[in-house]
């Protein structure tokens, strides 16, 4: 036997040793995160989509800004009811005449009260916590794990404030029709026009209406979107996105700013109510909704430029 074979054999009969005795099992592998875990389900865009839209939907502060804007109608129609009662049910403005002889008129003045401030509120709060809120907790950077794509992630975030706007839209309107039906009649609808069309077909304009209400808040969900990828603190995001909302109306109602109130946002946006004609006005209604495509344009783009380009650190 050779000296080399000699020495092997301690070192092969050492390697059996160790073989046959029990080796403690590995230690566990540490459980991932709810965020990890959802990063790695956001693989594809219609996973991500969901994921988004359960996380926004599940949150307290969307579930009471929700609350919220389906008092609104409960208030408002209460408010009608005791001043009906208490100047005979005919006298006072125009609208609260409506609202007496049909309920379905609470649907309209509803919309008419949110749009100007309630709806653009709330989503200007969801917009602007789209991002900066994960930036903020450090969530964010598990979803950019996710081999989805940061331009998957905000598109899949602005699809998610489009879905609470539509969402919200909904929220007044039924708790408005609801109301409506409880503390005044129904049937048949005279439109501002004064052609009475059926109670069906003023369902079918009561629904066309809020469709337009939604789409009109096109341009506060891409402006707050562009907001919430500048900063990592949600709270600034929401403030300064509710606060530019509140700078365009005010600036909308300065007569002196005719010339630039056309490119203002808000500025068509009770132009829904052209669809309670007959025939029915569509000048204002095509300029809101182009309106609102032209930024959703912009703030979308700037938006993406700016996400798929930011350093996340946090």
């Amino acid at each position: 036997m050779s000296r080399d074979e000699t020495a092997e054999r301690p070192a092969r009969r050492a390697g059996v040793v160790a073989a046959m005795v029990p080796q403690p099992p590995p230690p566990p592998a540490p459980s991932p995160s709810s965020e990890a875990r959802r990063a790695h389900r956001a693989r594809w865009s219609p996973e991500l989509l969901r994921s988004e839209l359960a996380t926004t939907f599940r949150r307290w502060r969307t579930l009471v800004l929700l609350a919220v804007l389906a008092a609104v109608p409960v208030l408002v129609g209460i408010a009608v009811r005791i001043q009906t009662r208490g100047s005979g049910g005919d006298r006072g403005p125009a609208f609260l005449a409506g609202i007496a002889g049909n309920g379905l008129f609470l649907v309209f003045t509803a919309l008419a009260v949110t749009l100007p401030v309630f709806l653009p509120m709330a989503v200007g709060v969801i917009a602007g916590d789209a991002v900066a809120g994960e930036a903020h907790t450090g969530t964010l950077r598990y979803l950019l794990v996710a081999p989805a794509g940061r331009g998957r992630l905000l598109l899949a975030k602005f699809a998610t404030v489009m879905a609470f706007c539509v969402l919200g839209t909904l929220v007044v309107a039924l708790s408005a029709l609801i109301t409506g039906a409880l503390l005044f009649p129904l049937g048949k609808v005279t439109l501002l026009s004064g052609t009475s069309i059926s109670f069906g077909e003023g369902l079918l304009r009561a629904l066309a209406v809020a469709g337009v209400v939604a789409l009109s808040l096109l341009g506060v969900a891409a402006l707050g979107l562009f907001v919430s990828t500048l900063t990592d603190s949600g709270v600034a995001a929401m403030a300064t996105t509710v606060g530019l909302v509140l700078t365009a109306q005010i600036l909308d109602g300065i007569p002196q700013l005719q010339a630039v109130q056309p490119y203002l946002f808000p500025h068509y946006w009770l132009s829904f109510a052209d669809l309670l004609r007959d025939p029915v006005y569509w000048d204002g209604i095509w300029r809101d909704l182009g309106l609102q495509a032209l930024y959703a344009a912009v703030f979308g783009s700037a938006a993406w430029a700016r996400f798929t380009t930011r350093d996340i650190t946090t």
